[in-house]
């Protein structure tokens, strides 16, 4: 009998011919992510895969990381055995009985997708449900809503007992739907918009703008911890930090101060633009919603997105603040979040912003600034690092 990790894809299912090619994708960054973990052999059969432990691999560290591997609808940790029912009974009993124990009511179903298999389906749930109720007296058998299933699958080159199934990441598999631009400050939102737009398979790369000494290292470090937080989803992510303390002072000095935001924003997103378009990203990402900030009106929004060339997401545009923090507890980002370093979004903060700017005035309050000059020098001097969780 020898332990393995039984992964059930969830829309990679409903692709057409195209589908081996998302599987190959999911497969190759499962192996990434548990590369120090140890080895695995990868086997995909029938919408499933199969993850077998190399002699020395951490079967329990890889079971914490699937679980944060896009793409991936539900696993299981399972024996795989012969495919005799004699050996499916006594592995059944001995794998699961720690499981058994600890419940008072099961079922069992069985998957023969090995049609020459002795047993159909209903056999084998009786033949198992039988055996167990023997070894196991204190259980009673609930078809309806029962403490545990018991899962029997007969396939190609083994049978796969196993328990309790583990909800999986979902959405698809990273680098599946290309590649994207992260604007991440130090706040709650933009870290849930990166986790949100890598679980529907982009690659990510994230900028982030620091302006010292108005920021601290600190802020920069907090915005790593994050990255890496959310790095255990998405898989590696490279940032890119833009100084962006000379834009920032012009703009206070040059620009009405009511306006100073909207402007600060538009400059931003000139400068990610470059960036992505180097990297080969297709879109810049925002933790942006509607009506949040004065800086998020819609009004406010139109005026940012005027210098955009590439399509800007926001998948946080119609949720409130309480949905976010519900999400980025869930990913582990709200207390690195809410550490009390400010990051460049605070500095300059108009008391009374226009929370209806036009483009025609920004536009003229921006002619104060040496726009192209001040851009290409933020890009020059950009600098990266890689953010990776393992």
């Amino acid at each position: 009998m020898k332990e393995i990790i039984l992964i059930k894809n969830g829309e990679l299912a409903l692709k057409g011919l195209n589908r081996r090619t998302f599987e190959d994708m999911l497969v190759k960054n499962m192996r990434r992510r548990l590369d120090s973990a140890g080895k695995f052999k990868f086997t995909v059969a029938q919408s499933t895969i199969v993850a077998e432990p190399e002699e020395g691999a951490d079967i329990d560290e890889a079971v914490a990381r699937i679980e944060k591997v896009f793409g991936i609808a539900a696993f299981s940790r399972a024996a795989a055995v012969e495919k005799d029912m004699e050996v499916i009974l006594k592995s059944a009993e001995e794998y699961l009985a720690p499981q058994l124990l600890s419940v008072r009511s099961f079922k069992v179903e069985a998957k023969r997708s090995d049609k020459k298999f002795p047993l159909n389906s209903p056999e084998i749930c009786r033949e198992t449900g039988g055996y167990l109720l023997r070894k196991f007296p204190h259980l009673v058998v609930d078809v309806h809503n029962p403490d545990m299933v018991v899962t029997v699958e007969i396939r190609d080159t083994h049978a796969y007992i196993h328990g309790k199934q583990i909800k999986g990441a979902g959405g698809m598999p990273t680098g599946s739907a290309g590649r994207a631009a992260v604007l991440i400050s130090g706040g709650i939102d933009s870290p849930v918009a990166a986790y949100m737009m890598a679980k529907r398979g982009l690659e990510l790369i994230a900028i982030h703008f620091a302006s010292p000494p108005y920021t601290s290292e600190r802020a920069e470090q907090k915005v790593h911890s994050l990255l890496k937080q959310v790095s255990k989803y998405s898989g590696r992510i490279t940032l890119f930090v833009v100084p962006f303390t000379e834009i920032q002072e012009l703009i206070k000095d040059n620009c009405p101060e009511d306006i100073f935001t909207v402007i600060m924003r538009r400059m931003m997103m000139r400068v990610a633009q470059i960036i992505a378009q180097k990297e080969n990203s297709g879109a810049l990402i925002t933790g942006e919603s509607v009506g949040q900030v004065a800086s998020q009106t819609m009004p406010a929004i139109a005026c940012t997105d005027a210098v955009c060339e590439m399509p800007v997401f926001r998948p946080l545009i119609g949720m409130d603040k309480d949905e976010v923090v519900a999400i980025s507890r869930k990913i582990e980002t709200f207390d690195i979040s809410i550490l009390p370093y400010e990051d460049c979004c605070t500095v300059f903060t108009p008391k009374h912003p226009k929370t209806r700017p036009t483009i025609d005035y920004v536009e003229e309050c921006e002619k104060a600034l040496e726009v192209d000059r001040l851009v290409d020098e933020a890009v020059k001097n950009t600098r990266f690092v890689l953010i990776n969780a393992y």
